[in-house]
């Protein structure tokens, strides 16, 4: 059964592709794992300038997650787990921006699993709480990338890294599926 947390649970998928959305930079990872080799397939942040309308930045990040989609034909999705935010605006745009890249993935058949960001921190960094520029540092040094990724395709990266890590063992919280 998929999601169950036991051995096996999740078929072995080799290209994953991380989303870490918002409205205004929604960051994407893929990475490819064969024969326990991990290397980074693309990596990158779909802007949108704040002159934009919420409305065409969603057109924006649904076309670029089709486009990325059917370049690198990942066989699972992992995206960021909601966190508490403090604005109800803020919340409802990564809300907006978290939807339209679901559904451009969702359309693929795509399983979709998403991971908290304090679970993504803890497998990178070894602490949850760990600062945006620990991940991403720690995203180049295990995907061996010349140049420190953008924040945003970092922390989509990471969310890819730790699916494959978590992928085959026990875990005691399983993965969500959404």
């Amino acid at each position: 059964m998929p999601g169950n947390g036991s051995l096996g649970a999740h078929p072995a998928h080799t290209v994953v592709l991380g989303i870490d959305p918002s409205l205004r930079g929604t960051g994407y990872g893929v990475v490819e794992s064969r024969q326990r080799v991990i290397r980074a397939v693309a990596q990158g942040v779909v802007t949108c300038p704040t002159a934009w309308p919420r409305s065409r930045c969603l057109a924006q990040i649904s076309v670029a997650m089709r486009e990325v989609v059917r370049d690198h034909r990942p066989t699972v999705c992992v995206v960021e787990g909601l966190f508490y935010a403090q604005n109800l605006q803020t919340a409802l745009a990564m809300g907006e921006a978290r939807g339209a890249s679901l559904a451009a993935v969702a359309e693929a058949g795509l399983e979709v699993y998403e991971i908290a960001p304090r679970k993504v921190k803890q497998a990178m960094v070894g602490h949850g709480a760990a600062q945006k520029l620990a991940v991403a540092r720690m995203v180049q040094r295990r995907l061996e990338l010349a140049e420190t990724p953008a924040a945003d395709a970092a922390d989509a990266l990471a969310l890819a890294l730790t699916y494959l890590q978590e992928q085959g063992r026990y875990l005691l919280s399983p993965l969500k599926r959404v």
